[in-house]
């Protein structure tokens, strides 16, 4: 079973998110979390890009212990110094550095041709492995970058000494097929592309971002980036929990999975909403409210007979104690009596018959139906 490394960016790209603000306490608290999960590389945050952030990944840098703690860094030795500062006291320090080199973003951004972003990108490598054994160093908008010069870059960073090459969809623009064409032709086409780990790293502006992951593993990725709770940039980054369950229950099929403590997903996700204010949608695969909740009386009937049926992955695996059986309107009678059960009540076939109809009435008029509710009609019932 090949393993798939974890880079996380929950305290970097993640903070990025619009409203999202994290301290040096917050971003320490969750640090310590990320390594009870088991992340294998945390991107601590962008140095350069304040007095505070640099003291955050300093403080991070300081924290954790089993962890790669990554600084990210534009081409500019200013950057490479302020990473080089921030991670004093790392145990397993790592620098990441990027520079754009896709059309849009050379002609717009940094009005360089391809000679200038490769030179501009060599001369920042060279000078960061003075001072750090370990480097990343990201194609940035890789997706929307010629094959051959995109070629060109990764076989520059593997000479110059890089350990991991990140070819990202920056934007979410591309979908898995493309998006896994890209890793296999760097597979057959770059010189000693063995000596680096390719990286996957997506944004889900088109909602495509686990699925280009997955995509990028089937076709010779390495590592993987994401945050918890896909929170990031824009629409978000790829979710981590997604990606590590979808590696989980599909392991014959993909052949590959991450080391994650899976049952620390559910706590590290709480966690990360709680200090960034990002409410998780209830809908959200993995760690939404609703993931392990049924509502349907066909889905409830099945669930009781079988949870297989409809659950291809157990609550318990990321930390849950259990599925939930959601009373509601679309609940059936097998649901209904499993519940008053639990409640300690053994109606015959007619009382139950009554306050089923009772319980349905009431469904229509509420959401859902809480034990206090259940109650109080048989109560009412049984006096």
């Amino acid at each position: 079973m090949r393993k798939i490394y974890v880079f996380d960016t929950t305290l970097r790209d993640g903070e990025q998110s619009p409203g999202v603000n994290l301290n040096t306490r917050e971003k320490v608290e969750i640090a310590y979390q990320l390594e009870k999960l088991g992340i294998d590389r945390m991107e601590a945050g962008f140095p350069a890009a304040s007095p505070g952030d640099l003291a955050s990944v300093n403080a991070v840098a300081r924290a954790v212990k089993n962890v790669t703690v990554i600084g990210l860094s534009r081409s500019r030795e200013t950057d490479i110094d302020a990473v080089k500062e921030a991670l004093q006291g790392a145990q397993d320090p790592c620098i990441h550095i990027f520079l754009a080199t896709s059309p849009i973003h050379r002609q717009h951004k940094l009005r360089m041709d391809k000679a200038q972003v490769l030179e501009t990108a060599q001369s920042a490598i060279r000078y960061a492995k003075k001072y750090f054994p370990k480097l990343e160093f990201s194609l940035e908008d890789a997706g929307r970058t010629e094959y051959d010069f995109m070629a060109e870059m990764v076989g520059m960073a593997i000479r110059e000494g890089a350990n991991v090459v990140n070819i990202p969809d920056t934007v979410g623009y591309l979908n898995p097929s493309e998006y896994g064409a890209i890793f296999k032709y760097l597979k057959e086409n770059v010189p000693d592309i063995e000596r680096v780990q390719l990286s996957a790293h997506c944004h889900n502006d088109l909602g495509m971002a686990t699925a280009n992951t997955l995509a990028a593993i089937q076709n010779g990725a390495d590592q993987i980036e994401g945050t918890i709770n896909g929170i990031g940039e824009r629409a978000g980054n790829t979710a981590i929990e997604e990606v590590a369950l979808a590696l989980e229950t599909r392991a014959e099929f993909f052949g590959a999975k991450t080391s994650l403590t899976l049952s620390e997903i559910s706590r590290t996700s709480r966690l990360v909403s709680k200090l960034t204010g990002m409410v998780v949608p209830g809908n959200k695969a993995i760690v939404g409210a609703n993931a392990f909740a049924h509502e349907s009386g066909i889905h409830q009937d099945g669930m009781l007979k079988e949870k297989t049926t409809y659950e291809i992955m157990t609550p318990e695996t990321i930390g849950l104690k259990e599925s939930k059986l959601v009373l509601g309107k679309h609940s059936g009678r097998h649901a209904f009596r499993d519940k008053l059960s639990d409640l300690g009540y053994d109606l015959s076939e007619e009382e139950l018959n009554t306050a089923f109809s009772k319980f349905k009435d009431l469904a229509d008029k509420k959401k859902e139906v809480s034990d206090e509710d259940i109650l109080a009609l048989i109560e009412e019932k049984l006096i």
